[in-house]
């Protein structure tokens, strides 16, 4: 025994010193020379196609005793007309939660949840899918309700309901972040604003889509010839089969998904720009025509794509120069329409320009500038090694295989895929970058403050601004407000007389230089009520300051002017998001008390009347000033009874109708302590005021925004 260890420990000093030996030799890591990656053969799904035109493929995993599968679905956001714009969404969310004509999607969740089990719907541009994760010894449980899902949903309009007020609320926040909207708006300038693949919901969209839609959608796109569904988990394929032809053969054919849709106008060649001032950097988007994956210089293009990232982008802008906080970009490829190229960084808002010239330097450089030899190697190791982890899994291996089947490409193209990356050459990867890459042909965005800016936006040439405004409910154009009556009607104008004269009367409305209320109120949130207490400060014309004492803290929101910020428990100070601030004006101007100081910037009309409790009011129409309103007015006192307008709550837009009671006078003006509301018909939550004080003493630095 000793005499065997005393060999091997002789060896392994040997080894050691050999390869202490070979290290020592390398001076550059360049040197180190990776031996060639080993072959590897993927196991591929088996695939069965049924005489209605249905496609399987299965593929065995017997790691864990689970099945996984998806039905993908050939019919997307693309096919749905620009007035229903946001339906895809809509149907995806609603499928799975309005249930089946057998059960309620609520009792859907109770089953499936007893079981662990999983079963899920979803669309997006192009298909929607219906997808299942369950143990196997469930399957034969639950595969009866995949396909009743999946043939005959009910779509029960509670949850069409909440599915609406769910992409309301999305439509609400989408100018919130600087990122959005460089994505969705450097989008619409490369596919066209007009393109399927550029359309965005707006609110009266989505108030537009109704049940017989979804049913219509749907009907019109399922249908076993437009399905691929893969299956892969703990099964016998044979067995397995034999299960899906029970349940999918008799379903019959219907007719066939549409082609592909490309049409689209996309926008000339220039410099655009999105005003954006609660932000201190810029975020920059250049954007033309891409490729199809189908397109033969696809892996040129992907080993010139990681060329542009590794060698060109990040090291000389973001590393070198300083100049980006992330940046990238390259010639994007989508499988059955062209992508877009996109060229995209943030950077600080005292470098835009900076950044932009140095961008657009990199990428004349790309037709002047070839790659050296061992960039494109290194690049094409980086796809190459990477390409590994693509099949590393069953579902990745079997999500590979639909969509090769699902878009109508050769079963083995990310087999060949890697010997097709090792072929490019450094003259094929300059040849795609000169014939794919047109820095002359760019729409260059901007996202950002230009007053920040180290120089004017136009020093590139003519700027066209777009206006990223949301429109209102039941407006479908953002550029187009509705008119204001020309005047207010006699009737009008003497009512709101006599609603200043019940408030106090207009000397003393007049001499309201500022507000404070304290009191408490409980609002209706998506996560449940939520109860607070509240001290609100209000400097006419434009100063507003409220804290908020609830549950998670104390919030302070601050309105001066056009500066808006506030002051967040546990994360300092933040900017109010623009979308949030114009929100936040908005209200502001139809206060009540806002209405009765500044009359003369308003017109009154009455257009009828609305019983409120026991009193037949009268309805006043209030436009002007940024403000549309209606006010329920008692005509024998002038009290104030109800007002309704158009507001942004946490759960989306809304028409909130507002009820007000227990007047008091507060300094010689009337208040209505409590009030109650309802947010497009449901209640939304209630206030009640305990202090008004009238022009109080007001500390200037209330309204200054404290250092971060």
């Amino acid at each position: 025994m000793k005499t065997l260890t005393r060999h091997a420990t002789a060896a392994a000093l040997t080894l050691l010193a050999l390869t202490g030996q070979a290290f020592a030799q390398v001076k550059d890591y360049r040197e180190i020379k990776a031996p060639p990656l080993r072959a590897f053969k993927v196991a591929q799904p088996k695939r069965i196609a049924l005489p209605n035109g249905m496609v399987i493929l299965l593929l065995e995993d017997h790691e864990l005793p689970l099945i996984r599968g998806t039905a993908r679905i050939r019919g997307g956001g693309r096919e749905v007309p620009a007035p229903k714009a946001g339906m895809a969404g809509i149907l995806g969310s609603s499928w799975r939660t309005g249930g089946t004509k057998a059960r309620t999607g609520d009792e859907l969740d109770e089953f499936l949840e007893s079981r662990a089990a999983i079963v899920e719907t979803g669309a997006g541009d192009d298909s929607m899918t219906v997808s299942l994760n369950i143990l196997k010894n469930d399957f034969d449980t639950v595969l009866p309700i995949f396909v009743e899902l999946l043939r005959s949903p009910e779509f029960r309009q509670d949850k069409i309901d909440l599915a609406k007020t769910q992409a309301n609320t999305g439509i609400s926040r989408r100018n919130d972040e600087p990122g959005g909207i460089i994505f969705r708006e450097s989008t619409k300038l490369g596919y066209g604003a007009d393109s399927p693949y550029a359309r965005q919901p707006e609110y009266a969209t989505v108030a537009s889509i109704t049940r017989d839609d979804l049913l219509a959608f749907h009907k019109r796109f399922v249908h076993p010839n437009n399905i691929v569904l893969g299956l892969v988990g703990d099964f016998d394929s044979a067995q397995m089969e034999k299960k899906l032809r029970q349940a999918f053969a008799s379903w019959p054919k219907g007719a066939q998904a549409p082609a592909p849709v490309t049409a689209g106008t996309p926008a000339k060649p220039g410099v655009y720009f999105v005003s954006k001032d609660d932000v201190n950097q810029s975020n920059v988007a250049m954007v033309h025509g891409g490729i199809m994956r189908s397109n033969p210089d696809y892996a040129a293009v992907q080993v010139l794509n990681e060329a542009i990232s590794q060698e060109r982008f990040f090291p000389r802008i973001r590393t070198q120069q300083g100049l980006a906080y992330s940046v990238g970009g390259g010639v994007a490829s989508d499988w059955d329409h062209p992508a877009l190229f996109r060229a995209q960084l943030g950077t600080k808002s005292s470098t835009t320009l900076q950044a932009i010239e140095s961008l657009r330097k990199e990428l004349a450089a790309l037709h002047t500038e070839p790659f050296a030899t061992d960039e494109i190697n290194r690049a094409k190791e980086s796809i190459l090694n990477a390409h590994v982890f693509t099949v590393d899994t069953k579902p990745k291996v079997l999500n590979q295989a639909m969509n090769l089947e699902f878009y109508g490409y050769p079963a083995d193209w990310y087999q060949v895929y890697p010997s097709r990356v090792t072929k490019v050459t450094g003259e094929d990867v300059a040849r795609v970058a000169k014939k794919y890459v047109s820095p002359d042909k760019v729409a260059l965005l901007v996202v950002g403050k230009e007053k920040d800016f180290d120089k004017p936006l136009s020093t590139l040439g003519t700027v066209t601004p777009i206006d990223i405004t949301i429109p209102e409910p039941g407006s479908s154009d953002k550029k187009t407000a509705a008119p204001a009556p020309a005047g207010s009607n006699a009737e009008g104008a003497a009512l709101i007389r006599k609603v200043q004269d019940f408030a106090g009367g207009k000397a003393k409305l007049d001499a309201v230089k500022a507000i404070r209320t304290i009191g408490s109120a409980t609002r209706k949130t998506p996560q449940g009520a939520m109860d607070m207490e509240f001290d609100n400060l209000t400097v006419y014309p434009d100063q507003t300051r409220a804290v908020m004492k609830m549950p998670m803290g104390e919030m302070t929101m601050v309105m001066s002017g056009d500066t808006a910020f506030m002051v967040i428990p546990g994360m300092g100070v933040r900017d109010v998001p623009s979308s949030q601030r114009d929100n936040m004006r908005s209200e502001s101007k139809q206060e009540m008390l806002t209405i009765l100081k500044n009359a003369d910037k308003y017109t009154f009309t009455v257009t009828g009347t609305e019983k409120v409790g026991d009193i037949e009011g009268k309805i006043l129409e209030i436009s002007g000033d940024g403000a549309s309103v209606k006010w329920v007015v008692d005509p024998s006192t002038g009290k104030v009874l109800r007002k309704t307008s158009k507001s942004r709550t946490p759960m989306g837009p809304a028409d909130v109708v507002s009820d007000y009671a227990d007047w008091k006078s507060f300094g010689g003006i009337m208040f209505p302590t409590s009030v109650t509301a309802k947010a497009n018909g449901e209640d939304s939550g209630s206030t009640k005021i305990s202090t008004v004080e009238i022009n109080p003493t007001v500390d200037p630095k209330l309204f200054e925004k404290p250092a971060s």
